[in-house]
């Protein structure tokens, strides 16, 4: 019988994460791992084919984080459910810098995904719920949402800027009020073809 594993895959994965949020992605190596466990590499690939394997699961527990900061926001009642989710993902981008960019500023080159899957069930139901959009439009809207909200949490996390809390509430409400009253009219780029024909002929 093999002798059994001194670490189980859930602590190894928590020691990379601790790892992550202390020194950046490139900080993950089996050594530094080795030493972050007080051992030698070899747990690592005891519980893992190989670092890329280990690095999904670090990948899978930083999105769990992040959700977790969406469950806190939800709490706060006064806040619209859809704003929770901006607010969630920017205060994640704030205080987990690290594993916010090893999530959504790392090279996808030769990643196969699809965009739009990266939106869960729960967003785009909430879009379609206080929006009143269809499935489509939300879709769209949620992406106007998402590129802007994904803009500030990017300076965040990357230390360009600082805004407070009432700052960064007020520039979603802003976004979600002129994204509404666009898509409500009509006048979203993505849907109005003639504002789109035009805007491949400029070349925009």
């Amino acid at each position: 019988m093999p002798p059994k594993p001194k670490y189980t895959k859930e602590e190894i994965v928590e020691a990379a994460v601790d790892i992550v949020r202390e020194k950046g992605e490139s900080a993950l190596t089996a050594r530094e791992l080795g030493s972050k466990l007080g051992t030698t590499a070899r747990p690592v690939f005891t519980a893992f084919k190989n670092m890329d394997e280990l690095k999904q699961a670090v990948l899978v527990r930083a999105n769990e984080i992040m959700l977790q900061y969406r469950k806190a926001a939800f709490k706060n009642r006064a806040i619209p459910r859809y704003k929770a989710i901006g607010i969630s993902y920017i205060e994640f981008a704030a205080k987990e810098k690290n594993l916010f960019k090893l999530r959504f500023m790392r090279d996808r080159t030769n990643e196969s995904y699809n965009f739009y899957k990266e939106y869960d069930s729960e967003t785009l139901s909430t879009v379609m719920e206080q929006t009143g959009l269809n499935e489509e439009k939300a879709n769209l809207f949620h992406t106007e949402m998402w590129i802007y909200t994904h803009g500030i949490a990017t300076m965040i996390a990357t230390s360009y800027i600082e805004w407070t809390p009432e700052q960064i509430s007020s520039l979603l409400a802003d976004a979600y009020l002129s994204f509404s009253k666009r898509y409500l009219s009509n006048e979203n780029l993505f849907t109005n073809h003639k504002e789109e024909k035009q805007c491949l002929e400029l070349n925009i």
